[in-house]
């Protein structure tokens, strides 16, 4: 066994011991994703998107009309006026960045209650402001209230863990979601496609395009958030132990 193959060996022994928790939580998803376990975290990334396209919609001078959810993990917001191109690259990249700051503040700052229950109180202002129809009413007025519940009742670490997987399935799910909606299934009517009919170029040229930038928000997240030690510790703050 030579020292380089042993160095490496070293090394990945001890990523894999400083990172345990991220890694493990990767892998349940992965082997999950395609089970009904998994589907009411899915909707929850779909949120996401949309409110990334609702919020596009209105810091670019446009209205929200509707936002709507739907069981088969699908979404759309109605808007009127802003920029069109902005809003519809809103959508996969808005619920990266989203998902991406929600990971980076759980492993970086000890604010997980906070940011869990200002989560639930934007869910909840949404419900209240944009959303009309049963399936999303029901689905974000007790998926806020749950995150209002978790960050009163549980504890720093649950609130931390709620956080991570909220933040790794957005990171795990977009890309894919990229692939396969604007990429693989081209003629999709996505937000690539409705890019393509509005302004011209391929809906792959669109697709790829997020694709690559979901890709380097991913590379930049994972190296400047994980730290050198990303494991909850109980009674220890983050800030000494993602140092």
């Amino acid at each position: 066994m030579t020292f380089a193959y042993r160095q490496g060996l070293s090394d990945g022994m001890q990523i894999l011991k400083n990172h345990w928790q991220l890694i493990l939580i990767m892998v349940v998803l992965f082997l999950l994703w395609n089970t009904p376990l998994v589907i009411p975290l899915k909707i929850l990334i779909v949120f996401l998107h949309e409110l990334s396209h609702a919020i596009a919609a209105i810091l670019t001078g446009g209205t929200v009309l509707d936002l709507s959810l739907s069981p088969n993990q699908g979404g759309h917001v109605i808007s009127s006026g802003g920029s069109r191109l902005i809003i519809l690259s809103a959508g996969y990249l808005g619920s990266l960045i989203l998902g991406a700051g929600l990971l980076m503040l759980a492993l970086r700052t000890d604010f997980d209650r906070q940011i869990l229950a200002l989560f639930g109180v934007v869910m909840l202002l949404v419900t209240l402001l944009y959303i009309r129809d049963w399936f999303p009413l029901l689905f974000c007025t007790v998926t806020g209230l749950g995150m209002l519940a978790i960050a009163r009742f549980l504890s720093l670490e649950i609130n931390d863990m709620v956080l991570r997987v909220i933040g790794l399935s957005s990171i795990f799910y977009v890309p894919y979601d990229i692939f396969d909606d604007t990429i693989r299934r081209s003629g999709l009517r996505s937000d690539a496609y409705m890019l393509s009919e509005e302004f011209g170029l391929p809906t792959v040229f669109w697709g790829g395009l997020w694709l690559v930038l979901s890709l380097v928000v991913i590379f930049y997240c994972m190296r400047f958030a994980i730290g050198e030690n990303s494991n909850i510790q109980i009674g220890r703050v983050k800030r000494n132990k993602a140092s």
